[in-house]
Order: structure tokens, then sequence, then C-alpha cells
């Protein structure tokens, strides 16, 4: 087994859903204060800060009393969580700092951020693909969805895969959801439901795509070395590897991401000394639910062209092979650029989450599937 990256000190989250009132960096101040009270930890003990989607980095941490030596600001695109672990790692190994608070505040719904039409729709939820919205608006290339919506038609042309079962994807994140006392979207969705909402970009309806919610979330990592001292489980960051494919990125990737995908999942689970059997739970970025497909063929977890079929009955249920966002994910819990799920893999490898726990959970892995892609491995043993 490889060394560890670090150690998860502390996770923490506010409510979601509507939240009036409240700024992105209040979110992410109330995230943070949770995250500090789970590691046992305070203000004094942070030397390092990751802030992504806080308006103001620098009045943040002097409103929270933080003076960090090592200090990184990032945009807002949720492809930036990753990034963001990965960078905190690097931070750590290399002697930056020794704790590093990483927050994320989003207050999309109070503000009226939508992922429809209006303006690009491109950046109104912290999203987008392609730097030309003048050029494909015209053909209907209104939002992030269409290029979802685009490349699942796609999908279908080649290998068949119908929008039956791509509500698999909806259904079952619904179904993890409902165990969630956390989740905004509990009530239960079937699938005569699923195909006879509206279409939002055909072929993809109503519960393909992302809640907007308002939240925040916090993590805390520190070095390996301390982990025996943290007052929480320890879960350790085991690998974390990103790749880009920003070339032609303007227009859907003829291969899905699955390159770039495969790269970065393979490196970090090379980096975790472990390999796709280990691995008991996956967190997959669904902003919108064909991603979840594009990003199971990239990583290698069934054969490309074949996720339609291949998450049938129940597989990435609970209880199935390889159950897959149990908190809901986006979907249904709360749309939060893929820091919700990051405190999710944590809370499973600590055994907390109840009524959607994986029973013996040792290994979980994070995905996601964009122009800059990420993956993170999380164990309980280092």
């Amino acid at each position: 087994m490889n060394r560890p990256l670090a150690a998860v000190a502390g996770v923490g989250t506010t409510r979601f859903g509507k939240l009036p009132g409240h700024s992105a960096d209040d979110l992410a101040g109330w995230a943070l204060r949770e995250a500090l009270a789970d590691a046992g930890m305070g203000v004094r003990d942070i030397d390092g800060l990751v802030a992504c989607r806080v308006t103001g980095y620098e009045s943040f941490a002097s409103a929270h009393g933080l003076q960090p030596r090592w200090c990184v600001p990032l945009p807002a695109e949720g492809r930036m969580c990753g990034a963001a672990i990965e960078l905190a790692t690097a931070a750590l190994r290399t002697g930056q700092c020794r704790t590093v608070a990483l927050v994320y505040g989003n207050d999309g719904r109070s503000a009226g951020a939508t992922y429809g039409a209006g303006g690009t729709g491109y950046t109104a939820a912290g999203e987008g693909y392609g730097t030309a919205p003048e050029l494909t608006r015209p053909y209907g290339m209104t939002s992030p969805g269409a290029f979802s919506a685009l490349m699942f038609q796609r999908h279908r042309h080649q290998y068949g895969t119908t929008e039956e079962q791509l509500a698999e994807v909806a259904l079952t994140f619904r179904r993890h959801a409902a165990l969630n006392p956390a989740a905004v979207m509990r009530d239960p969705l079937d699938l005569e439901t699923y195909l006879a909402s509206r279409y939002i970009v055909e072929p993809l309806h109503l519960f393909d795509y992302c809640l907007i919610n308002d939240g925040g979330v916090a993590m805390i990592l520190t070095t390996a070395e301390r982990a025996p001292d943290l007052p929480r489980p320890p879960v350790y960051v085991l690998g974390a590897a990103q790749r880009a494919q920003f070339l032609g990125s303007d227009f859907p990737p003829e291969d899905f991401w699955a390159g770039a995908i495969g790269e970065a999942g393979a490196e970090s689970l090379r980096q975790a000394g472990v390999d796709r059997a280990d691995v008991d739970g996956l967190m997959l970025y669904d902003n919108f639910s064909p991603n979840v497909l594009f990003t199971l063929e990239g990583l290698g977890y069934c054969p490309r062209g074949e996720s339609g079929r291949w998450i049938q009955d129940g597989r990435i249920g609970l209880g199935g092979e390889l159950p897959v966002n149990t908190s809901g994910g986006h979907l249904s819990e709360s749309y939060l650029q893929g820091w919700g799920l990051n405190v999710e893999a944590v809370r499973q490898l600590r055994g907390e989450c109840g009524a959607r726990q994986i029973p013996g959970a040792t290994h979980i892995q994070y995905a996601c599937a964009a122009p800059l892609v990420s993956s993170v491995v999380y164990g309980s043993r280092p």
C-alpha cells in the first residue's frame, strides 16, 4: 500500500434547499464551523485555505479568523472540486501547511440561478463547457444540459441506449435520497413519472437535471501522520489525479471523455495501491444523468457502450454490486458541485450513513467527467 496523500480530519455541511438571507460566503462559513467541530479543531489550527465559490477569499478568511500561510482561491466550476482536493494534498505533502480547510458555498437557488433559457445559460449555475456560446446558442445549445443531451443522443445512436435505461440513474438516486434526511428531494419517483415528465432538452427529462439549491460544504485535510490523533475514525485520501481534455471542448468529445476519465481514474487507483475490484462504492458527478453512464464507462467499471444495460437490475443501488451516489447526489440530495459527494464518501467510510450505509465499505472513488476530469480515492485504512 502506498503512503496516503492526506487524512480527512473533519467534514461539515449546512442544510440544503432554499436558504434566503444567506450568501455563498455565509454558507461556506456555516459549513466551516461544522467541519471544525467535527474535527475537534479551532480556526487557529488551520494554516491552509482553499476557497471555492466564495465571493472574496480575503474577506472570508478575515471574517472567520483564518490566517493561513498557504491560500488558493478557485473558480466556481464543479470540475474544480477534485482538483482542489489534489492541490490541498500536494500542499500538505510538500510542507507548505499542516491543516487545510477547503470551503464551498452556493446560494444558487436564492440568487435565481438556472440551467434554462435566458442569456447564455453557461454561467448561471457555475457550469458550462465550451467557449463560444454565441456560435452554438442558435442551434439549441442554450445550457450545459444541452451539451449533455447531445452527448446522450449520440450514445443512443451508437449503442442503442434508451431513455428507460437512463431513467435508472435518476430512480436509483431518488431511492438513496429517501434514506438521507438531508436530501432535498425524497418523494418516491417511478419510471412512469420519469417518462411523463417534460423534456428540458430532448432526450433529457426534468429528472435528468441536477437540483439548484443553496448549501455549503467544508472539508478539513491534514497530514496522514496526524490521523491517529483525530477524534473521528480516520479516512485517508489515498489517490488523486486529474486529466485535461481541452482541445475541441467547444463540442461534445467523440469518446465521451473516456480517455481522460480512464487516465485519471487509473492514476488515482495506482496511487492508492488498489484496483477497481477493491472499490466498494462510487461518487460520480451527476450534474446531468448521462454523465454517470459516461463516467462508468471511462473508469472501466463497464464496457464501452454498455452502461445503459449495465446499471439495470439494481446494480448501482444500495445492496447492489457497486452502489453509486448513496446520498442521492446532485439529482436528489442537492447540487453542490462535487463537494457533497466527497463528504458522502468520507461519511460512508466512517460508517455514519445509517440506512444508506454500504456495509463494510473500505474504499470509495469519486470522479468527475468534464473537460477537466478528476478522480479521488478514499480509504478507511492507510
